[in-house]
């Protein structure tokens, strides 16, 4: 008799959604996690705390630059590094603790340390060897590594997304190896707080696939918000003191190195995949050239009874994505269809303003040879834009030429991260661009901006 119908490796989104609806469709359920708290990267190091200091720098930007203007006069809060952390710490607090809530609400055991493989339908924990029907690897990622940087985390000179989060204090002067979504959060987050931010990215556009529209307006809106930008840079080194760093740098197109002095170097090029100790060399495990653990279209690997959701598997290292098929491995495992879309997973950047795609681009339709159509907006023609000092920005919408049909679409402005989930919803249902510009939209409101997009695919927009 197995002890489990599923033991799932890894506590993050991914793996504690899975095991929440895994329990919920009446499968014996248990979690391997060897943090201390549930919840993995995304709610201990990532997402969630990176949210909430997002929240108080833009709120402080607001305070200095806006406040004045709406009436609101008085000397401008200062900083105080260590209670902003402490907010931090608790919102962390909040959620994992919401999360080890619901294990004890759905009977799922948390078997505490790091789990290995020894077989299929077994897993180690500590000195305990656990049975089990199914095994489900949600192991996740980790930051990835620079030839010639050296992480240290616990100095506070040279860090990583995780140390990038607990800095001492608020540095004077920060280089940011990396232009993606990490690098430009914290990046944005620690230029509010006052500190010299300079962002080297090797490519010659900052969030590297995305949109181009999205990708030259956001630029120039974060460069107005003070960030520096040193496109084109290859990094070739980073020398470290105890109290400063130095970076050192190739243009791509040639000539000499160049150097930025910084107090702190974050360095942020992306995640890789994780899935160090569970043994998988030895039970044969297929894995991709990248180091992913290769998976059918059920989730499953070439071992039977062992599957694999979320970073540790190929397509885009979301949250989201990860707990799409955290559910539908789940009712894999229950004997029903498990369904994950991938041509409609939205993609946020957290600033100010949010930034969000969902679906195909331009230069992605041009290489297949589509016909399509474009229709935008700009958010300065968005009344409650304008209301709140937050008119940067557009809504894009692209469709089929020849059938209307939302194809993709990006958002550059306010609450762009909640906007685009019309956009996913009306792609879920195969809608039309003119299905979105025939449904009333409350005024005034941000998410007019996206019907005025859908009508500027057809007749035209009505504010522009």
């Amino acid at each position: 008799m197995s002890q489990y119908d599923v033991i799932i490796i890894g506590a993050g989104p991914g793996g504690y959604v899975s095991a929440i609806r895994c329990a919920q469709l009446g499968l014996k359920t248990a979690v391997v996690e060897g943090r201390e708290t549930l919840g993995g990267t995304c709610l201990n190091v990532g997402c969630i705390p990176s949210k909430a200091l997002l929240h108080a720098s833009h709120l402080l930007h607001e305070a200095e630059h806006n406040f004045a203007s709406m009436g609101l006069k008085g000397k401008s809060p200062s900083v105080d590094w260590k209670q902003m952390k402490s907010y931090k710490d608790d919102v962390i607090g909040q959620n994992t603790g919401g999360i080890e809530f619901l294990f004890k609400k759905n009977k799922i055991d948390w078997l505490k340390g790091y789990g290995s493989i020894e077989a299929a339908g077994k897993v180690k924990v500590g000195d305990t060897t656990y049975d089990t029907k199914n095994i489900v690897i949600a192991s996740g990622s980790v930051p990835s590594s620079l030839p010639g940087v050296e992480v240290d985390n616990g100095k506070g000179i040279v860090v990583d997304s995780t140390g990038a989060l607990e800095l001492p204090k608020v540095p004077k002067k920060m280089v940011v190896i990396g232009a993606g979504v990490i690098g430009l959060e914290l990046g944005s987050v620690y230029a509010r707080l006052g500190t010299e931010v300079t962002v080297v990215e090797y490519m010659d556009a900052v969030c590297p696939g995305m949109d181009a529209d999205v990708q030259r307006t956001f630029k120039k809106i974060l460069e107005k918000q003070g960030l520096k930008f040193i496109m084109g840079a290859a990094v070739q080194g980073v020398e470290a003191s105890k109290t400063k760093a130095k970076v050192t740098y190739q243009p791509k197109k040639g000539g000499d190195d160049a150097t930025i002095d910084a107090d702190v170097v974050l360095v942020a090029t992306g995640r890789k995949p994780y899935a160090e100790g569970l043994g998988l060399d030895k039970l044969g495990v297929k894995m991709t050239e990248r180091g992913q653990v290769a998976v059918d279209a059920h989730w499953a690997t070439n071992v039977p009874g062992i599957y694999a959701i979320g970073d540790v598997i190929e397509g885009p290292m979301l949250a989201h994505k990860a707990e799409d098929e955290g559910m539908a491995v789940a009712d894999v495992l229950a004997g029903n269809h498990g369904h994950v879309n991938y041509g409609v997973i939205p993609g946020v950047v957290y600033t100010a303003p949010e930034v969000a795609t969902v679906g195909a681009t331009e230069a992605a339709l041009k290489a297949e040879g589509r016909k399509f159509k474009v229709g935008k907006f700009s958010f300065m023609g968005n009344a409650r834009a304008k209301a709140v000092h937050q008119a940067d920005g557009f809504a894009k919408i692209i469709v089929d030429a020849e059938t209307d049909r939302v194809l993709g679409a990006a958002i550059i402005g306010p609450s762009a991260g909640d906007m685009i989930h019309e956009i996913c919803v009306a792609m879920e249902f195969g809608a039309s661009a003119q299905d979105i510009a025939l449904t009333c939209h409350a005024h005034p409101t941000y998410s007019e901006a996206v019907r005025e997009a859908a009508l500027a695919c057809g007749d035209g927009p009505i504010h522009a």
